[in-house]
């Protein structure tokens, strides 16, 4: 008997490459950062940047669950685990780290053991692009803006505009999270992380955690880069760039932080008293997002993409005058040696499943309360 966290999509997209169900495997471990720990941590949020003692206590306990969840899936058999995930959990000043996935065992496997992050359906898109899966990765960074830092960017904010210092350290914490997954991933042999996913998670008073995980990957035609191409498109958009003879470069971010001012702050609020168009602030983001575009345009052409496809750009309030505009995307080049095994990809492969179970009892006034299961 088996207990799946797969779909009838997903069973049926690992048959077709020989691969079956089995059941679901859970790894975990519990921190404390202790008294001494959380005493320079609260001095490091202080002055701002990487809390590195807390990134090191959530490193260690994130890879500890991957760990117990591998021993468990092996003990029972199993050639691979799909669908990782990884969280994280607070209670009573401890933190509880959480792996979960799904184990599957091939019809005629020879290699060796493997994790990944991707569904059963992206694990059939990539493997029949030429993606063999190595190891679920991660990279991260916990960090805090910082009263200093804060203080000194409260300032330079009055002028508005941009505020160097917070776009400064938050494109630095978002690139530092991104250089640590492709470090794992080459320390895995691996040349490519496919299907990234990436999470900005609070983790106490003033401090957040950037967390980016996806599947470490390797493709022959690409090669032996310095660092592994990164990509965060779905399974079914890389099957369909291979099909054309194109390759992911690198996930590319930037980040801008700006700030009203005080002066248009004030216009602004005026102006907000009546109705219409408030200019100062419509042109203030128009900028943001141009500027935090341009980062992307600059990484780009550095590193000689052909394009840069799926960009997002996201917006969040940071205070009460401040905002963050973040850009995210992949850059693509076309390449030698791409191709699909199959013509065609399976409609099994595309369509998303949806969910059937739904508790309303968890939301209170049609917001979902933060400890409600799935949150």
């Amino acid at each position: 008997m088996i207990i799946s966290g797969f779909s009838g999509n997903e069973i049926y997209c690992l048959a077709q490459k020989g691969w079956a169900p089995g059941s679901i495997v859970v790894g975990n471990s519990v921190q404390s950062l202790g008294f001494v720990g959380g005493i320079s941590s609260s001095f490091k949020t202080l002055s701002g940047g990487e809390i590195e003692n807390l990134t090191k206590l959530i490193t260690e306990g994130r890879h500890a669950a991957i760990n117990r969840l591998e021993k468990e899936a092996q003990e029972h058999g199993a050639h691979g685990v799909t669908g990782v995930t990884s969280d994280l959990k607070q209670f009573s000043g401890l933190k509880e780290f959480i792996a979960i996935g799904t184990s599957i065992k091939g019809l005629d496997h020879q290699g060796e053991f493997f994790t990944t992050a991707c569904t059963g359906q992206d694990f059939y898109c990539q493997v029949d692009a030429g993606y063999e899966p190595r190891h679920f990765v991660m990279g991260n960074v916990a960090y805090a803006l910082g009263m200093g830092r804060g203080v000194l960017g409260t300032i330079k904010g009055f002028a508005g505009g941009e505020v160097k210092q917070f776009s400064e350290m938050y494109n630095h914490t978002r690139h530092l999270a991104l250089e640590r997954i492709e470090k794992e991933a080459k320390e895995r042999g691996a040349n490519a992380v496919v299907d990234i996913q990436t999470h900005i998670l609070p983790i106490g008073v003033g401090a957040k955690e950037m967390l980016m995980v996806g599947s470490a990957s390797y493709h022959p035609a690409l090669g032996n880069p310095l660092r592994p191409v990164t990509s965060e498109l779905t399974g079914e958009e890389l099957w369909n760039l291979t099909k054309m003879g194109y390759a992911p470069l690198r996930l590319l971010l930037g980040t801008s932080v700006y700030s009203l001012g005080l002066a248009r702050g004030l216009g602004a609020f005026f102006k907000g008293l009546s109705r219409g168009e408030v200019h100062d602030i419509t042109q203030l983001i128009y900028e943001a997002r141009a500027n935090c575009l341009s980062h992307i345009d600059k990484e780009a052409n550095e590193i000689g993409a052909d394009a840069v496809i799926g960009v997002k750009v996201y917006i969040y309030e940071i205070g009460s005058s401040f905002l963050e505009v973040m850009a995210i995307g992949t850059a693509i080049k076309k390449m030698p040696g791409l191709s699909t095994q199959t013509e065609t990809l399976l409609p099994q492969a595309i369509i998303r499943d949806r969910n059937t179970y739904f508790d309303d009892t968890h939301y209170l006034g049609g917001v979902k309360r933060p400890d409600a299961a799935n949150s």
